[in-house]
């Protein structure tokens, strides 16, 4: 899940993001409205998190732009500001969820998977392809009755898939979907998880439902060997 972060308190900033990482969160950071609001543009996220005193933007009319984009992911506000009226301003211009500073990182992590929970999409949260199931709440990944043990990337990168069953994704997509803009390594470490996942998902249970598609990326499918 990839989510762009919008604060102005650079300490609280990196603190966050690397709470966030821990939690196998891709976070991206902006420290002024109208770099957040240019990187909501370019980017596909699953969340923003903003804070309301902003430069540039601020965080209401950073929300009412993401809004009037006509971008549907869920927006949880941070805020020093504990008073009613702005708090029904954020929720009025879009905002899903308002926490006040200071705020327990437990809280904020729960509130985050509650706003991803309720996010646009199936009713259920988990992704089938045949008799591949995962769950991304509970970061499970089973082939039939079999779970099957994956890391948090390799985990990201099946999901990235499944989301898009059927349909060819690039190796540039997932790192997108996967990774943050931090990311400067080689784009070809796609490779080695498709390679991890076929040993985990599909070989032990002679399936070929990862597909390569050369010269143009990956596709998961319902096949048998």
């Amino acid at each position: 899940m990839r989510i762009l972060l919008v604060e102005d308190e650079r300490d609280l900033a990196a603190s966050l993001r690397a709470g966030l990482q821990r939690e196998s969160y891709a976070v991206d950071v902006a420290h002024d409205g109208r770099d957040g609001w240019t990187m909501a543009q370019l980017h596909r996220y699953h969340l923003f998190v903003l804070d309301l005193m902003l430069p540039g933007l601020n965080g209401f009319q950073l929300c009412a732009r993401i809004r009037e984009a006509g971008l549907t992911a869920p927006i949880l506000v941070l805020t020093a500001k504990d008073g009613e009226y702005d708090e029904a301003e954020a929720l009025d211009t879009g905002a899903d969820d308002y926490l006040t500073k200071p705020f327990s990182h437990v809280v904020l992590l729960a509130r985050l998977r509650a706003l991803l929970r309720r996010r646009p999409g199936p009713a259920s949260s988990e992704l089938r392809v045949g008799d591949l199931v995962l769950d991304p709440a509970r970061r499970r990944c089973l082939r039939g009755s079999t779970e099957i043990p994956l890391t948090e990337k390799q985990f990201a990168v099946l999901a990235t898939l499944a989301r898009r069953a059927g349909e060819v994704v690039s190796k540039t997509e997932i790192i997108d979907e996967v990774w943050d803009m931090a990311f400067d390594g080689d784009i070809n470490i796609i490779e080695v998880y498709v390679s991890a996942l076929r040993r985990r998902v599909d070989l032990p249970f002679r399936r070929r439902s990862i597909q390569t598609v050369r010269g143009a990326g990956y596709r998961l499918v319902d096949v048998d060997e």
